[in-house]
């Protein structure tokens, strides 16, 4: 878990995804149009891949990807993310983690 929470408070947005996963393409492509830049983690793709996803599911991930960390916070799955986007709380978010300035 530590190795989770160490990535995710990298950078202002990080996602732990599987590059086979529709969800977490669609999560990608919603934070690039946004213009974010976030750290992504392909944990099918990660050597302690496995190890990381459990941590994740500790954490309360469930399913556990795709996975979105907002200011070192998790913020929680594709439901979530897209709840904030629609009801125009995830721009101010973004904004006050440093992810996007405009």
């Amino acid at each position: 878990m530590d190795k989770v929470m160490k990535l995710a408070s990298q950078k202002a947005v990080v996602i732990f995804s599987k590059s086979t996963c529709c969800m977490s393409h669609a999560i990608k492509s919603l934070f690039y149009d946004l213009g974010v830049s976030p750290a992504i983690y392909e944990l099918d793709e990660e050597s302690r891949g496995r190890e990381m996803e459990k941590a994740l599911q500790r954490l309360g991930c469930n399913p556990t990807v795709p996975a979105v960390f907002i200011g070192g916070k998790l913020v929680s799955s594709t439901n979530t993310i897209m709840s904030l986007h629609l009801s125009g709380a995830l721009i101010p978010m973004l904004k006050e983690a440093g992810a996007i300035w405009l």
